[in-house]
């Protein structure tokens, strides 16, 4: 009798382990990861941005996001991605809804019948670790109105890509957004302002020399290599007016942003 009493406990010992090792798989390891990170490298979501840009910043589950009210875009979108977040359960569901608490926030509406497509800023396979995570990345205010060919190609190549550079190198911050030129006077929907191009810039902070590079596509057929659109984060500091990863040490910060060796990102 009692060895059964302790067959059935260890059942419900090792049930317990397992079900906690499942909980693991689909939620965030922040709080355990950060505490092995260096503490200057706090905040590197965080973009610093002119005073002039139309802005106010919305936290989502896995993402941040700074949205233009007159362009109806975001300006910039932030997250980190964790090495163990692309392993995630949740499923992509394309319920793409508007948050009426951001102010010119599109519908799907103002999509219909435009000739581009809803394109994700963060996307949504980096999402899987969460159900409420993979419901946030559909949220209008993720969204540009973006090519197709592009949006299909070489912007998804670079999302594959990022995914397993942040295996690689254990986590990797990402910002994306549009970039408009003065003379972008295209809209679609109700007053959703096409961009001329989109940038991303990417951080790989915790490998043993921290890296830094940035990509910017026009928003059309982006063909060739993807040498061909590498350019420094110092550049897309130019382009745009942002100051990326400010929370670094200003001799990391300086290193990091005028290089960029797409040969070292793509090593496996």
């Amino acid at each position: 009798m009692k060895q059964r009493i302790w067959i059935v406990i260890i059942l419900l010992m090792c049930t317990c382990m397992i079900c906690f090792g499942a909980y693991r798989l689909c939620t965030r390891e922040d709080n355990e990861y950060k505490e092995s990170r260096n503490p200057y490298y706090t905040g590197l979501d965080i973009v610093l941005a002119p005073p002039a840009v139309e802005s106010k910043e919305y936290d989502y589950t896995g993402f941040r996001v700074s949205f233009n009210r007159h362009n109806r875009t975001p300006n910039w979108v932030a997250w980190e991605l964790l090495g163990s977040e692309t392993r995630g359960e949740a499923k992509r569901h394309n319920r793409f809804w508007q948050d009426r608490d951001v102010d010119g926030c599109p519908t799907t509406n103002d999509y219909r019948n435009s000739g581009y497509d809803r394109g994700h800023m963060c996307p949504a396979a980096e999402q899987k670790w969460s159900a409420e995570a993979m419901d946030d990345c559909f949220v209008m205010a993720n969204m540009c109105p973006q090519d197709h060919s592009l949006n299909s190609g070489a912007w998804n190549t670079l999302e594959n890509k990022e995914r397993n550079w942040a295996v690689r190198d254990s986590a990797i911050v990402i910002v994306a957004g549009p970039i408009y030129n003065t003379d972008d006077i295209k809209t679609i929907g109700n007053g959703v302002l096409v961009p001329s191009a989109f940038f991303k810039v990417l951080l790989a902070p915790y490998v043993e020399k921290p890296r830094a590079i940035a990509f910017v596509f026009p928003n059309m057929s982006s063909p060739g290599s993807m040498q061909n659109y590498v350019m420094t984060v110092d550049d897309v500091e130019k382009l745009t007016g942002y100051d990326f990863f400010s929370s670094l040490p200003d001799d990391i910060e300086n290193e990091v942003e005028s290089k960029a060796s797409f040969r070292e990102w793509n090593q496996r």
